[in-house]
């Protein structure tokens, strides 16, 4: 079926049911079809398009619109009400105009940005700032460094206990590969700080807690189902403050964020002092 014939057989089949539904609007512009009215809105067939993806059925196509239409309805009767209980001393208009304001003045104020501002921050940026506002970068929470995997018994446990357990810079390389292929969850970079209930969860219950959780401290343990594997390298505890590579991506946020604040003030004080030297500011002193 082309798609106009198919587009003909859907606007029938919905003309049909807009026949049996509706009744006949003396101001429905010609051609178009009067689907509902609340009030004085009207929502017409025409205002439909892309409603209905191509290739949907007639049947489907007429429940789409039926849904529209009921949501249109419950929209227009929540508007009406809204407008007819409006306080008295609520100024409409001006809070249009603010909000036109404010999204003129946002979409300048981001393209200043875009164009001016320096988005590159060194290790050495960062590292300073970390340094001179720990107090902005203390956990709620513990984290720790650590390395588990979660293995089915049918995997090669021989094999994945030597890899676990071997010293050798190789074997580490070998288990990740291992894991790939077997684990269901493995977290094997020594260097990466995880949230202790990320990790406590992955696990048996009570396996890691915040009572229980230190360095050193490791295991294998198994349910029937999986042997799980876990190796606490680190720990870093709530209230303390983040170490810096736990930090650096906050650090970098709070950063360009205060870079942007002190390029549009400072893009607002230059202009100030352009217009006023030009006299096209005048205050009434």
């Amino acid at each position: 079926m082309t798609t106009r014939l198919f587009r003909l057989t859907f606007v029938a089949c919905l003309a049909l049911w807009l026949w049996n539904c509706t009744s006949p609007d003396a101001d429905t512009p010609e051609g178009d079809v009067l689907l509902a009215k609340v009030y004085n809105k009207s929502l017409y067939l025409s205002e439909l398009a892309g409603i209905v993806p191509p290739g949907t059925s007639p049947d489907d196509s007429a429940l789409l619109v039926r849904a529209h239409v009921q949501r249109w309805v419950r929209d227009q009767l929540l508007m009406y009400e809204a407008e007819r209980n409006i306080p008295k001393d609520l100024n409409i208009d001006k809070l249009v105009r603010d909000y036109r304001a404010s999204l003129v003045r946002f979409n300048f104020e981001e393209q200043i940005i875009a164009e001016q501002l320096d988005s590159v921050v060194s290790e050495k940026d960062l590292y300073d700032f970390y340094e001179q506002n720990k107090d902005q970068f203390q956990l709620e929470s513990t984290i720790l460094k650590c390395q588990l995997m979660i293995i089915p018994y049918e995997a090669p446990q021989n094999e994945f206990n030597r890899l676990w357990y071997s010293k050798n810079p190789v074997d580490a390389e070998r288990l990740r590969i291992l894991a790939k292929q077997w684990a269901r969850e493995a977290l094997l970079d020594p260097e990466q700080w995880h949230r202790l209930e990320k990790v406590s969860a992955l696990l048996p219950q009570g396996t890691l807690t915040s009572d229980n959780v230190a360095p050193r401290r490791e295991g294998t343990l198994g349910d029937g189902e999986f042997r799980y594997y876990y190796r606490v390298l680190d720990v870093v505890r709530g209230k303390e403050t983040a170490p810096f590579e736990y930090a650096r991506e906050r650090a970098k946020a709070i950063l360009l964020h205060k870079r942007k604040q002190d390029l549009i003030e400072r893009w607002k004080e230059d202009l100030y002092q352009q217009e006023l030297r030009r006299q096209n500011i005048w205050i009434n002193r």
